[in-house]
């Protein structure tokens, strides 16, 4: 299975995201390989020191790397170049779009959605940084989303210090402490949300694969995206 991260923008938890997917699945006992596809490589720096569950490689070491993993997950480059995107596509079983509350962010989703319904390929919008005290604006923004069809994860990633404490420490939010080496109280809040995200996602490919079933034995789709759009 191949996931990818998709951001049109920084500051929206796109290696955040793309770290603890993996790392939910990961601790399931699947074999994870996150691959970072971001020019500024900070899945890469994330998982510098090591201690995530699952291995981080650059794009670049990715064919050699993914060879024997279950699930693959890309945290992809923040664009909305059109060659890019076909490349997106094209590499992916299902594209998420870490979206926060604030409108800017929902216009770049809803904005990425209508460029994904060219193509045949699964996405959702997880909304990220939700602050506790204005569950309102999430409730808002996802009825915004859905007005234009677009799917939004149930799981909603909350605003919390300790996943600033985790990237840090190089650590998932389950893991993170903080300056005194206590344990965060919140931390799993935020690591049950991802582990719901990715069950969630999970769901979806699999009920696109049945309603969309391919020859190929990894999910991929390789009619021409001309004959795609064509369609």
């Amino acid at each position: 299975m191949f996931i990818t991260v998709f951001g049109q923008k920084g500051g929206v938890a796109k290696t955040c995201s793309s770290v603890h997917i993996a790392a939910g699945w990961s601790q399931k006992q699947k074999r994870v390989i996150l691959v970072d596809a971001d020019r500024n490589r900070s899945a890469t720096a994330y998982g510098a020191r090591g201690l995530l569950p699952c291995p981080v490689v650059p794009i670049e070491a990715a064919a050699k790397a993914t060879r024997a993993a279950e699930i693959v997950v890309t945290d992809g480059q923040a664009s909305s170049n059109d060659e890019e995107l076909k490349n997106l596509v094209e590499g992916s079983d299902f594209i998420l779009l870490p979206t926060t509350t604030q409108s800017r962010s929902i216009e770049l989703t809803v904005e990425m959605s209508q460029m994904l319904n060219q193509y045949q390929i699964p996405y959702a919008a997880l909304l990220v940084k939700v602050d506790a005290r204005k569950e309102a604006s999430a409730d808002q923004a996802t009825e915004l989303l859905q007005g234009f069809d677009i799917t939004v994860l149930k799981a909603r990633i909350p605003l919390l210090s300790a996943f600033e404490q985790a990237e840090t420490e190089g650590v998932t939010v389950d893991r993170a402490i903080d300056k005194r080496g206590r344990a965060n109280p919140r931390r799993m809040t935020g690591w049950l949300a991802y582990c719901d995200a990715s069950q969630e996602i999970e769901d979806l490919v699999n009920d696109h694969r049945e309603q969309n079933p391919v020859e190929s034995p990894i999910g991929w789709d390789f009619t021409p995206l001309e004959h795609r759009l064509a369609a």
